[in-house]
Order: structure tokens, then C-alpha cells, then sequence
């Protein structure tokens, strides 16, 4: 259950609305030789035309089992569908100025199709695109666009809500344990996702959020998860782009873990429960043959889109061998339901540490008003770092 294939119809959505496209796609590449070959009667004046290459920035490694990793693997797919253009990649960029240098020098090396794919990307992208407004840049997560910068991200809380619930029947001690890295609005939303996930299980389940203040620092990822193990929590799960470490950590000591960005069992043959996934690999490429084929128009305004587990782009990772079946069957049917549009994962209503009502039951917002969240849900333990 947990490989989705991508509907031709969905995909041709989803590129309208993330990257304000003038038409729709659905003339966008469905097989491996027709990515390759871009349309002949694309204008060569658009922006991210004409180019010899396609550039990639990581924040972190390739091989990080987590954010890094599930974004290498998408430009791979780039790499094997479009054998013309070079795919030029810079791992462990950080989130300054030296990103700007990065990119300038993938223009130089003539890509003119560049992701920036780290959130702290975002501004560095946005000053490089002002000064080559030809390139085309397509930003993961980014809240701003501009004429030739456009964003897309999948909304991954929902598959965290389901890892809350496999966390919520799992736990014996009720202890749950949270570790993030900074208290951006995507970060809450996928810690309430998971606190309100194990709750629907769990009435006693509570969620210790823990903010490392780092997306990949190893020491602090094991100090955090060390400190969350003492304290009694049995089921680690975290918002990282490196996820290695807190694994292995969770294994080591005889707890259980839930991974995030990429499939990492392997790490945990006995305590991994399950994990919420990225697949890029067909969005990139329906990405690039859009903007090459000349189709691609930017947007001043926040136009931003947010790709649900109904497209495939957010997965449920396999399940471990302790899951039990029934809990398997369980999350499996949640998730089908969420896939049909029968359920919502915060369809029960969400409260605050406070007690305030933040969503009304049956009253789930929109994706954008959601991605606004600036607060910690009821069973949550920890404060919101000033």
C-alpha cells in the first residue's frame, strides 16, 4: 500500500496551481522518452529555456536518510529522463549567501532550471532570480515566488498524522517524544499532526516536543533523544533533515522510532514502526519538461500548492516487523480514507496547550491557514522557543 501511482490528471493540477503554469499539462511528459524531448514550439525568449543543464542544491548529504536524500533521489529521475540536459548538484549548501554563489555558478555552468530545495534556500534563490530573470528556480516548501521563482511541497502532515496514530497504539509507556528544528509553521503543524494522530488512539498519549535548533546537528539529535528516552518516552519521532542518528539512537537504547523524509527501516530492523515519505522523482521531471517546453509563468502573488497522499509526491513508509496486523489495518484504512477525501486528519478539532479551541470539529481550514500555525496543540509537552 505504500507505493501511489501518480494520476495524469493530478499531476497536470498539481503543476498548474505550484508553479502558475499558462496551460494545463496534460500534453506533460507520461513516459520516459517523451520527458525527454522538449517541444519544439516552445517560445526561446521563457524563462528556463534553451538551457544546457539543471541544477540541484542540498543542504545536507545525499545519503542522510532523510530530507537530502528523498531530494537526490528526484534528481536522479531528472537525470535519467532528460539525457541532453547535465544535472549539476552541490550538497551541503548552507542556508547563507554561499547558496547565492552556489547558484550563480550553476547559471555560469548554463543551467537555467535550478531547485533550490532547502526551506532557508528561499531568499538566497529569490535575490539570484532578480538578477537572471531567464533561469527559472522551483523552491521546496517556500511560502514567496516571484515572476521566475515557483514553489511546491506536499502536504506530509497527513501521513504524520497516521505515524501518530501507529505511534498512539504502540506506546506502553504513553510517552511520546518530538524532535524538531526550528518553530516554522510547517514544524508545528507536523508535531499537532502527530499529537492529534496518536490522541484519536490514545486519550493518555502525550507528545514531548523537543527544538534542537539545528535541521542536522548529530550531537544534538543524540542529546535530545538520550534525554526523551531517560524521561520515559518509548516512541521517538522527529522533523530532521538528517534522521539517522535519532534512529539509531532510539534502536540502541530499546526504543521505537518513526521516520520522516525518507525510508530508513533499515537503521531499525526492531524498533522502526513506520515513517512519512517524499517521492519526487515524478514531480521533478514533469516539472522540468514543463519549464523547458516553455510553459512555466511565475507569479508575484503567494500562489502555492500543496500536493496531498492522493498524488503520490507524500507516502507511508513500510511498516516493521513489531507492528502488529491490526494496527497495520488500521493506518491502512485511515489512510485510504484521507486518499478518498472520506477523512481529514484534524476532522476531531484541534486545541491548544491553553485549552482554546484552534479548529472546530468537522472544520478542517485550508492548507494555507494551516500552514500558519504558530502554537502547540493540547497534548503536547514543551514551550515554543522566543
Amino acid at each position: 500500500m505504500n507505493t501511489f501511482k501518480f494520476k495524469r490528471t493530478l499531476v497536470a493540477s498539481l503543476m498548474i496551481a505550484v508553479m502558475v503554469v499558462v496551460s494545463a499539462c496534460s500534453s506533460g511528459a507520461t513516459k520516459t522518452e517523451d520527458a525527454a524531448k522538449p517541444e519544439a514550439t516552445a517560445a526561446s525568449t521563457a524563462p528556463g529555456t534553451g538551457g544546457s543543464a539543471v541544477g540541484f542544491l542540498f543542504v545536507g548529504a545525499k545519503d542522510d536518510h532523510g530530507y537530502n536524500q528523498a531530494a537526490y533521489i528526484g534528481s536522479e529521475a531528472v537525470e535519467k529522463d532528460f539525457p541532453d540536459l547535465k544535472v549539476l548538484r552541490k550538497e551541503n549548501v548552507p542556508e547563507t549567501a554561499e547558496a547565492e554563489r552556489v547558484m550563480e555558478e550553476m547559471i555560469r555552468n548554463g543551467a537555467k532550471i535550478i531547485f533550490p530545495t532547502s526551506y532557508g534556500h528561499l531568499d538566497p534563490a529569490l535575490e539570484v532570480a532578480k538578477r537572471h530573470p531567464d533561469v527559472v528556480f522551483l523552491h521546496q516548501g517556500g511560502l514567496k515566488t516571484a515572476e521566475n521563482l515557483g514553489t511546491y511541497f506536499g502536504n506530509i502532515w497527513e501521513t504524520v498524522y497516521l505515524t501518530g496514530v501507529t505511534a498512539g497504539k504502540m506506546t506502553k509507556t504513553n510517552k511520546l517524544g518530538f524532535v524538531v528544528a526550528f518553530p516554522i509553521p510547517q514544524v508545528l503543524l507536523n508535531i499537532n499532526a502527530f499529537a492529534a494522530g496518536a490522541k484519536s488512539v490514545n486519550p493518555n498519549a502525550t507528545v514531548t516536543a523537543v527544538f534542537a535548533g539545528s535541521w542536522c546537528d548529530p550531537s544534538l539529535q543524540a542529546n535530545a533523544a538520550n534525554t526523551l528516552i531517560d524521561s520515559g518516552v518509548d516512541v521517538l519521532a522527529q522533523h530532521q533533515d538528517c534522521t539517522k542518528t535519532i534512529i539509531e539512537t532510539a534502536e540502541k537504547r530499546g526504543a521505537m522510532s518513526v521516520g520522516y523524509h525518507a525510508d530508513a527501516h533499515e537503521l531499525a530492523p526492531k524498533g522502526w514502526l513506520t515513517g512519512s515519505i517524499w517521492n519526487w522523482t515524478k514531480l521533478y521531471s514533469e516539472m522540468v519538461k514543463t519549464v523547458a517546453d516553455g510553459k512555466f509563468k511565475g507569479s508575484k502573488f503567494d500562489a502555492r500548492f500543496r500536493a496531498g497522499i492522493d498524488t503520490g509526491v507524500v507516502e507511508l513508509a513500510p511498516f516493521g516487523s513489531s507492528v502488529p496486523e491490526d494496527v497495520q489495518t488500521l493506518v491502512t484504512d485511515l489512510h485510504d480514507k484521507i486518499v478518498k477525501g472520506e477523512f481529514k486528519p484534524f476532522d476531531a478539532g484541534l486545541k491548544d496547550q491553553s485549552g482554546a479551541v484552534k479548529i472546530e470539529a468537522g472544520k478542517q481550514p485550508p492548507v494555507e491557514e494551516l500552514e500558519k500555525m504558530d502554537y502547540l496543540a493540547e497534548n503536547v509537552i514543551g514551550s515554543i522557543p522566543k
